[in-house]
């Protein structure tokens, strides 16, 4: 099925493949290791010579590479490459703090750098056998899109800035007669339901993808009923959709769609719900150490600058609508508690302190939100907390932008990981479309991979 190309199914073997690749280069790295200081490569020099923190550089390796596991960079050996370059300057850099740190001979760093040298370029071998193996798996899937008004024309759109693409588009069916041998998007309408069969038959279409929102006329909902009794899958535009971009799309939803999405299954509820506390939990216990270790250097800073008070506060929404107080570092400077047009925060915003874009880029400023995840207030995974000022604008001008409320709010999230900040109604909305799958698909596998993605951007200070 087209779905089979999205999500889960392209970051497993991704992962398997780059951790196979680092547990390769780790006995590589061993063994040369080794033979560097004339040593027999036996049992007892696992047991005198390797410490137990050396087996797990495989798994470091994965979270440096973790930004490289999101869909639309799957395929793209551009992007793999910048991917790999920046997980391995990040490791280059923390093996030159340790070694310079850490007394001579107290770890093995000939064994760790040349790991890290045989990794990356392992790495690089198997994303290139994956992503051959990516575009030819995409090409074998061969789909018509049933219907070529609003639904079928904004999936185009969508498919034609992926790349490569997610399945080989063969074109459109519609009944509207006026659309018949025309091109949307550069893809041509091929017929109708009646010849339907018959351009399966002869262009070997595997796959269809629903994009009709209005009621299906009798005869186009048999033509598709004997098509998949006859074996082909059928998948719905919204899945297409969310399975392309990773959001769901605001602009085409049913009014009643967040009743029908969430009838049998309430977001953040059963088991997920209680390991989501447990982690938040253990997760805000380290970050009030971090807290603790950092707070005195951001202190001061801040007193250098003229920020007081240390801590800002300020009220925001969280679960239901509910208000609640959030702790941040202030980063800006003071300005008229009137000033309405500056709710928002702009890029190369003047009001950012020198030190406080600093604790922008690392996200320091958001540390002492650990405190509202102890208090039950925020989750460190969730969307991004707003102000009530903010939200009465926004709700009025972004469809279903109050659904966002259904979880609690987080440190980071799907929409902060991929888009960042919002500054227009365009781009809100845009940002709520993640949001809105997050919540609908929100699983722990998911949000480990939205913490793991937010450290590689700590680390390559993308905060802003």
């Amino acid at each position: 099925m087209i779905v089979m190309l999205s999500g889960f199914h392209i970051k497993t073997p991704k992962i398997f493949g780059d951790f196979l690749a680092a547990t390769i280069a780790l006995f590589l790295s061993l063994f040369i290791w080794a033979q560097i200081d004339s040593l027999d490569f036996s049992a007892a020099f696992f047991r005198d010579r390797v410490d137990t923190w050396f087996y797990f550089l495989p798994i470091i390796w994965i979270v440096l590479l973790v930004d490289t596991y999101d869909l639309g960079k799957a395929g793209k050996f551009k992007s793999t490459l910048k991917g790999v370059i920046i997980a391995l300057a990040i490791a280059v850099a923390i093996y030159l703090i340790v070694y310079f740190l850490v007394p001579p001979m107290s770890l093995p760093r000939v064994g760790v750098a040349i790991f890290i040298i045989i990794t990356a370029m392992l790495t690089l071998v198997w994303r290139l056998i994956f992503i051959r193996m990516f575009k030819a798996a995409s090409q074998q899937n061969r789909v018509l899109i049933i219907g070529a008004g609003k639904a079928g024309t904004e999936l185009i759109r969508e498919i034609n800035k992926t790349d490569p693409k997610p399945f080989n588009l063969i074109g459109l069916i519609d009944d509207d007669p006026l659309k018949l041998n025309t091109r949307i998007e550069g893809i041509p309408v091929l017929g109708d339901h009646k010849t339907m069969e018959s351009i399966t038959e002869r262009l070997g279409v595997s796959d269809f993808i629903l994009a009709i929102t209005h009621e299906l006329n009798p005869g186009m909902l048999h033509t598709i009923l004997d098509a998949q009794e006859a074996g082909l899958q059928l998948t719905t535009m919204q899945d297409a959709y969310e399975g392309i971009t990773g959001r769901v799309p605001i602009d085409l939803l049913q009014p009643d769609w967040v009743i029908r999405s969430f009838l049998d299954r309430k977001p953040n509820s059963g088991f997920y719900r209680i390991f989501k506390r447990l982690l938040d939990l253990f997760l805000a216990g380290l970050g009030l150490i971090g807290l603790a270790v950092v707070f005195p250097v951001i202190a001061l800073g801040l007193l250098i600058e003229g920020n007081i008070p240390i801590i800002f506060k300020q009220e925001r929404l969280g679960r239901g609508g509910k208000p609640y107080t959030i702790y941040k570092f202030p980063t800006m400077r003071k300005h008229n508690s009137d000033d309405d047009a500056a709710l928002v925060t702009a890029e190369k915003d003047p009001r950012i302190t020198k030190f406080g874009k600093l604790l922008r880029k690392t996200h320091l400023d958001e540390l002492p939100q650990v405190i509202n995840v102890l208090k039950g207030e925020m989750s460190f995974v969730g969307p991004r907390p707003e102000r009530s000022e903010l939200v009465q604008v926004f709700q009025s001008e972004v469809p279903f932008y109050r659904t966002r409320m259904l979880v609690k709010p987080g440190i980071t999230g799907w929409a902060q990981i991929h888009q960042g900040y919002a500054e227009t109604v365009e781009e809100t909305s845009l940002k709520l479309e993640y949001d809105l799958y997050y919540i609908s698909h929100a699983t722990i596998w998911m949000d480990i991979t939205i913490l793991l993605r937010t450290v590689g951007s700590v680390l390559g200070l993308k905060g802003r």
